[in-house]
C-alpha cells in the first residue's frame, strides 16, 4: 500500500479547485466518459501499431448507477493503468495523459481520435463526489490491478487489488448536495446531451426485462417462474453521419440524421452542407438550412459544437458568424480551444479561419443551387430570403458573393437577380438625374391603389417586406450603383420617379393658399402635412404618403437600429391633386359648411383607402356618405 500527496503544480492550482473547475457541475460525467472513451481508443491505436498483442475484446463504456450505495461508476475496458501510471497521470494534476499520448503517436492511425482536451477532467469528479476510487488493471501482461482512493484532498492511497478484466472503473461516492446525480432520469439526460455521438458504445443499464428462471422452478400454475433482469441501453450512435464521407450518404441518410438531431422538429430542412476540412485546420460537420420564414430569433442555438464527437456547446456565436447561427446541425473540430473565455475565442486564429471557411461554403452552396436549378432555387427563395438578407447585412464577404444569387420578386411573382432587374426597369424607371428607381410594396393588398397606379404607368413594383427590410434596403442603396428604392406610397409617382416633363397645375398659387386652411381645419395638423401636387386628372383627388426616409427611420427604430436619429413621430403627407375636378369643386364652393363637408369627405376617402379611418371617425364617414347618396 502506498500513501502520498497529489503533486499540484502551482501555476495550475486555480483551474483544479474542485468546486470551480467548471461552472456547470453536470460536466463531470462528460469528462469521465470522455476519458473512458480515450482509454478505449488508445488500446486500438496500440494494437494497430503492434504495441499491444492481446485480445481487444468488446470495447465499450458502461455507466452504472447504484442509488442504494449512492455511487456512480464509469467503467471502460481500455488501456488501463498500473500504479506508476496512476502516479504519473492522476497524482500530477498538471500532466495530461491524453495530450502526451497524441504527441507521442502523432501521425499514426487513430491517434487523432483521442479527445485530448480534457487533461483536468478527472478532477471534475470531486464537484459531486465526497470520495473517488480508481480501480484499474493495465494492459501489460502480468500487470497488478490497483485501487486509488481520495476524499477530495491532496491525500491519496494506492492499494493492490484483484480485478479480472482489463480497464478502469471510476467509482464516485456522490455527496448529499449532489444527490440529483443519483437519479436515473438526470444521468440519462446528461448522457444524451454530451455522449450521444461518442465513437465507443456508451451503455447505461436501466431497462428491465423478464426471463425464465434458469433453475427451472415453477409457479402455482405450473409455469416456469420469471425473473427480472436489467438490460443495458446503448446511449449513443458511434458513427454519426458527419463522420462519414458524403459519397457514402444518400439524401435520406442526411434527413434521418436531421431527425436524430431534432426529434421534435417535423419540418424537413431545405438542404444541407457537408463540411470536411483537414487543412489548415480540422473541421467536419453537417449544416442544415431550415425553413426560417419571418421567425429569426426562435431558430437560434441549433448548431451543436463537438470535439471528436464529444458535445461541447450549442452556443457557437464566437465560432461562426452571427447570421450562420440560423442554420441547424453539427460542427466538429478538435482545433477549437475549449474551456476558455469568449474573448480568447474571438481572437483565436483557428476560430477565425473556421468561421471564414463556413461562410464561404454556405455562399458557394447557395450559388451552386442557383446555377444548377434556378426554378427550384426560386421556389425556396421565400425561406432563403431572410437568411441571405441577414448575411448580406452582417458579413461583407458573404454580401459580395450573395449579389450573384440574391433575387428580387415583383408583384406578378416574377424573379430576377439584382443585375437582371436593373437591366429590366432602367429604360422606364430612370429619373431625370440618371438614378434608377426601384418601386416596391411591403403589402400589395393594402397598397393596392398605389401598386395599380404604378403598373398603369408601365412601372414594375417589387415585393419587399420582413423585419430586416429597412436595413437591407439601405445596404442595397449603398452597394448598387445609381439605384434607389422607393415604396409606392412614399410620394406621388411623379415625385418618386421625376422626369423632365411636368404636368401643369390647374391651381394657381392663390388657389392653393385659399384651399390649404380648409384642409388643415379638418385633419390633425401634427400628423398630416398638406401638400399640393399637379397630378393626372385620373389620379385620386387626395393621396396619403409617408416619406421614404422618415418611414425607414421609424422602422429601424422599432428594430433597435434608430441610432442617433431619435424618436420619429408618425407623420404623413396629405397630397392634394390640384388637377382633379373634385378639388376644383371644393375650391369653388361658396358655402363654408358645404366646402368643409366636401373636403372632409375627400380626406376621409384617402384615409379609408389606407385603413386609417377607424372608430368614431369611420362611423361619421358612413353616416355622411348615406346623406350624400
Amino acid at each position: 500500500m502506498k500513501t502520498g500527496h497529489i503533486n499540484v503544480q502551482t501555476e495550475n492550482i486555480f483551474p483544479i479547485i474542485k468546486k470551480f473547475l467548471y461552472s456547470d457541475h453536470e460536466i463531470f460525467l462528460r469528462e469521465l466518459v470522455s476519458n473512458a472513451v480515450d482509454a478505449s481508443q488508445k488500446l486500438k491505436v496500440l494494437a494497430q501499431n503492434g504495441e499491444y498483442n492481446g485480445e481487444i475484446g468488446e470495447l465499450k463504456v458502461e455507466v452504472i448507477l447504484n442509488k442504494e450505495e449512492k455511487t456512480l461508476t464509469i467503467r471502460d475496458y481500455g488501456i488501463g493503468m498500473n500504479a506508476d501510471e496512476i502516479d504519473k497521470y492522476i497524482n500530477q494534476i498538471a500532466f495530461s495523459g491524453a495530450e502526451e499520448f497524441v504527441q507521442q503517436y502523432k501521425g499514426k492511425e487513430g491517434a487523432e481520435q483521442i479527445i485530448g482536451h480534457f487533461g483536468l477532467g478527472f478532477y471534475s469528479a470531486f464537484m459531486v463526489a465526497e470520495q473517488v476510487k480508481i480501480r484499474s488493471l493495465a494492459r501489460h501482461e502480468g500487470a497488478q490491478a490497483v485501487e486509488w482512493v481520495s476524499n477530495g484532498t491532496t491525500e491519496f492511497t494506492i492499494t493492490e487489488i484483484e480485478k479480472a478484466e482489463r480497464g478502469t472503473d471510476i467509482v464516485l461516492h456522490i455527496t448529499e448536495e449532489s444527490k440529483e446525480f443519483l437519479e436515473e432520469g438526470r444521468i440519462r439526460a446528461i448522457l444524451n446531451k454530451y455522449c450521444k455521438f461518442l465513437p465507443v458504445p456508451v451503455i447505461f443499464g436501466t431497462r428491465k426485462e423478464y426471463e425464465d428462471d434458469p433453475s427451472g422452478e415453477k409457479d402455482e400454475n405450473d409455469q416456469v417462474k420469471q425473473i427480472e433482469k436489467e438490460v443495458p441501453d446503448q446511449i449513443n450512435n458511434t458513427a454519426p453521419a458527419w463522420t462519414k464521407k458524403p459519397v457514402d450518404l444518400s439524401d435520406e441518410d442526411y434527413k434521418n440524421f436531421y431527425r436524430e438531431l431534432y426529434p421534435m422538429t417535423f419540418e424537413e430542412p431545405l438542404f444541407h452542407i457537408h463540411l470536411n476540412v483537414d487543412y489548415p485546420f480540422n473541421l467536419t460537420g453537417i449544416l442544415y438550412f431550415p425553413k426560417i420564414k419571418e421567425n429569426v430569433e426562435i431558430q437560434r442555438n441549433k448548431i451543436n459544437l463537438y470535439s471528436n464527437q464529444v458535445f461541447i456547446t450549442d452556443n457557437v456565436e464566437e465560432i461562426v458568424p452571427e447570421f450562420l447561427t440560423l442554420l441547424h446541425g453539427v460542427i466538429d473540430s478538435p482545433d477549437i480551444p475549449l474551456n476558455v473565455s469568449r474573448s480568447y475565442l474571438q481572437a483565436d486564429g483557428n476560430v477565425k479561419k473556421i468561421s471564414t471557411h463556413i461562410t464561404k461554403k454556405v455562399a458557394d452552396k447557395l450559388r451552386e443551387m442557383f446555377n444548377k436549378d434556378r426554378a427550384d432555387f426560386e421556389s425556396k427563395w421565400g425561406d432563403l430570403r431572410i437568411f441571405v438578407e441577414y448575411g448580406t447585412l452582417s458579413d461583407e464577404k458573404f454580401a459580395d458573393k450573395a449579389k450573384q444569387f440574391t433575387l428580387l420578386k415583383n408583384t406578378d411573382g416574377k424573379y430576377a437577380t439584382l443585375e437582371e432587374y436593373k437591366e429590366k426597369v432602367a429604360p422606364l424607371q430612370t429619373d431625370k438625374v440618371g438614378k434608377v428607381i426601384y418601386l416596391y410594396t411591403n403589402d400589395a393588398e393594402s397598397q393596392f391603389s398605389f401598386v395599380k397606379a404604378a403598373k398603369d404607368r408601365g412601372y414594375d413594383v417589387l415585393e419587399i417586406s420582413g423585419p430586416l427590410a429597412p436595413h437591407w434596403l439601405q445596404k442595397m442603396e449603398m452597394s448598387l450603383e445609381n439605384v434607389s428604392f422607393a415604396r409606392v406610397d412614399a410620394d406621388t409617382l411623379d415625385k418618386l420617379i421625376k422626369k423632365e416633363e411636368e404636368i401643369p397645375s390647374k391651381l394657381s398659387k392663390e388657389d392653393e393658399e385659399k384651399l390649404k386652411p380648409v384642409f388643415e381645419k379638418i385633419v390633425d395638423g401634427d400628423k398630416f402635412k398638406i401638400q399640393f401636387e399637379s397630378m393626372s386628372e385620373s389620379d385620386a383627388p387626395i393621396v396619403l404618403t409617408q416619406p421614404e426616409f422618415i418611414r425607414r427611420m421609424m422602422e429601424q427604430q422599432k428594430l433597435g437600429g434608430g441610432g442617433f436619429y431619435g424618436a420619429f413621430p408618425e407623420t404623413y403627407q396629405m397630397v392634394i391633386n390640384g388637377n382633379h375636378p373634385k378639388i376644383n369643386e371644393v375650391l369653388t364652393e361658396t358655402d363654408a359648411e358645404s366646402q368643409a363637408k366636401k373636403a372632409k369627405q375627400l380626406a376621409d376617402l384617402a384615409l379609408l383607402s389606407q385603413g386609417m379611418l377607424k372608430g368614431e371617425a369611420l362611423t361619421e364617414f358612413v353616416n355622411r356618405s348615406i346623406e350624400l347618396v
